[in-house]
């Protein structure tokens, strides 16, 4: 039977992390703009949207290019494809289109903009390193950050503290090169207000980050929920990928640039975090037993002050709340 009280447990905190948001963003720029007569915020506001907006439609070029991502064969890749279209299906969904990408370390991610349309891609290195049935999991993970618009939801709320970063750094420097206000005749309130933006640019980006941690635990939800029996499979797959991932950076192998890995499926960064307790991976361990060596971890004071500042939930957390489903 479905957690049901567990998922309105994350739609509430999802939805409380998004007000947290937009009512600290508009009771700052209230108050700016009340205090401020001259500064032209709404022109920083459009612009910074505009800028956004633009990213977010070029994104998936920059994406394909940085990545090496290349529109997925179906003739090489039927399983795949088919894989792809029953859980689109299920979901009830269009089936976004599958992309192969040459990053060496296995992961996954979901993209997309009204110029490109919705893509899922996978690395080789994940075909390679997962079975069947894991691959299975954590494309339903994917899918479900695409049925969840996730891509939408992360755009609109990282606009507010990119918003208050320019705002800072606009007003700092206006106070250091003396900025006049009308007021006081003085650019010490442009400092104040210049540091208090700094302090809510700072305070938005850790709900951000948390509210990120908040979408993947609703996408592994969706696989465990559109994927015959789901949670054990996505469990193992993510075991497997943190393991692999960490053994690929102990041996010195380049990883590829994570600048966009809220995309990713696990978060390449922090592969040696999640398993810096753990002992190497042994060839040929059975993948139940690997879940349960990480299962048996003790999350520390320590890690979850780590995990405050991630794109991706701590491993073991994940791995907890995948087992209560």
């Amino acid at each position: 039977m479905a957690d049901t009280t567990g998922l309105w447990r994350l739609r509430l905190t999802m939805a409380t992390t998004v007000t947290l948001i937009i009512g600290i963003t508009t009771l700052t720029f209230t108050t700016i703009l009340w205090w401020f007569d001259t500064l032209d915020t709404y022109t920083l506001i459009t612009t910074v949207a505009l800028f956004n907006v633009t990213q977010w439609l070029l994104a998936p070029h920059l994406v394909n290019l940085m990545y090496g991502v290349k529109k997925a064969d179906p003739t090489n890749h039927p399983e795949l494809h088919t894989m792809l279209q029953g859980i689109s299906q299920r979901s009830g969904i269009k089936t976004p289109k599958l992309m192969i990408s040459k990053l060496t370390i296995p992961n996954a991610f979901a993209y997309g903009s009204p110029l490109t349309g919705n893509m899922v891609a996978v690395t080789d290195s994940l075909l390679t390193t997962l079975d069947t049935e894991e691959v299975e999991a954590v494309v339903g993970h994917e899918v479900g950050h695409l049925k969840h618009r996730d891509m939408q939801v992360m755009m609109a709320v990282s606009f507010l503290p990119s918003l208050f970063y320019i705002l800072a750094r606009s007003l700092l420097w206006s106070s250091w090169f003396g900025g006049r206000d009308k007021k006081n005749d003085s650019g010490a309130a442009l400092a104040l207000v210049g540091g208090l933006s700094m302090i809510v640019y700072f305070t938005l980006t850790l709900l951000n980050l948390g509210l990120s941690r908040q979408r993947e635990y609703y996408a592994d939800r969706h696989a465990a929920e559109v994927v015959p029996d789901g949670a054990r499979k996505l469990s193992e797959g993510l075991a497997k990928i943190s393991t692999k991932t960490w053994s690929q950076q102990r041996r010195g192998e380049k990883i590829a640039d994570s600048g966009f890995k809220t995309l990713f499926i696990s978060d390449p960064d922090r592969a040696g975090i999640d398993v810096a307790e753990m002992q190497a991976a042994k060839t040929g361990e059975a993948d139940s037993q690997l879940v349960d060596e990480i299962l048996n971890r003790r999350v520390t004071g320590f890690d979850s002050f780590l995990e405050l500042f991630s794109t991706h939930p701590n491993i073991v957390k994940r791995l907890q709340a995948i087992q209560s489903l």
